[in-house]
């Protein structure tokens, strides 16, 4: 005689449409938001960097670089990015600003009262004001670059550069392949800073240390992108052929927009060290 199967109940799931619809919330709360940028084509973006950089080398002059950077800083909720993010990421330029100041404070010609002389150098009051109105200039020609750029996608630019600017192909893939790889110096140096640290050599000498990783950085960028030009060669991406495209790259009315408010940003950089008597042509 047959046993009687027994059948065990699974107990009911309660909360299934409002366990899904949380899921999906979390899901959505992971993905970082679109900022307005997000919809400018990449090569609006590099039109718009140099637009908001190429009247600043007509001129050396505080007003216009000081009006430029609080203009720039003002956009930075379009890009997205935390105010923190932004000053993080142009601690650089505020290194490399004070130096190229220091250069102009030293050995530019002076103008106005001599206030210390040894050498060759002299410090005057025209020294003193080109030397801020150079590291102004160095802050406000890379930040644009820093806003613009930090959110874009390698392959998105890829796109744009060959389907709205008609650059070759094999350009195009070049300049992919090299944004790629930049990603991964900042892992690179991590990993050499945690090996060197292991090893106990972490902390001989800042500068030596600095040049001897910038050097083995050197190495594998090079070994590394001979591999991927043979690579990318032997499979055909530099051939001269109709491609297709998986994702269509087109300008729209917020292209203008941004073109726009680029042109306008310069224009009141310009228009202020105009009208407050402190413009300076670079060859004057």
């Amino acid at each position: 005689m047959t046993a009687p199967v027994t059948h065990r109940t699974q107990p009911a799931r309660t909360g299934g449409p409002e366990r899904g619809a949380r899921t999906a919330r979390d899901r959505r709360e992971v993905v970082t938001p679109r900022a307005w940028i997000d919809g400018v084509n990449p090569v609006t973006r590099v039109l718009l960097a140099l637009v908001l950089s190429v009247p600043l080398f007509a001129s050396i002059d505080v007003t216009s670089g000081l009006v430029a950077i609080a203009l720039q800083l003002l956009c930075v909720p379009l890009t997205g990015l935390r105010v923190r993010t932004v000053l993080r990421r142009i601690g650089l330029l505020l290194l490399v600003a004070p130096v190229a100041g220091v250069s102009m404070l030293l050995y530019a010609a002076p103008a106005g009262q001599v206030f210390l002389s040894f050498g060759v150098a002299r410090i005057s009051e025209g020294s003193i004001q080109l030397a801020i109105a150079v590291s102004l200039r160095v802050i406000a020609l890379g930040l644009p670059t820093i806003l613009l750029f930090a959110r874009t996608d390698p392959t998105e630019l890829a796109d744009a550069l060959a389907q709205v600017a008609h650059l070759p192909s094999r350009f195009v893939l070049g300049v992919l392949a090299g944004t790629r790889m930049l990603g991964l110096f900042v892992d690179d140096w991590r990993t050499m800073s945690l090996a060197r640290r292991a090893r106990g050599v972490g902390d001989r000498g800042v500068l030596r240390r600095f040049f001897t990783m910038s050097f083995v950085l050197l190495v594998f960028a090079v070994r590394r992108g001979t591999a991927l030009a043979l690579a990318m060669e032997a499979r055909g991406f530099g051939a001269d052929v109709l491609r297709t495209w998986s994702r269509p790259s087109r300008l729209h009315a917020r292209d203008a927009v941004a073109l726009a408010g680029g042109v306008g940003i310069m224009a009141l950089s310009i228009a202020a060290a105009v009208l407050t008597g402190t413009f300076r042509f670079v060859w004057s």
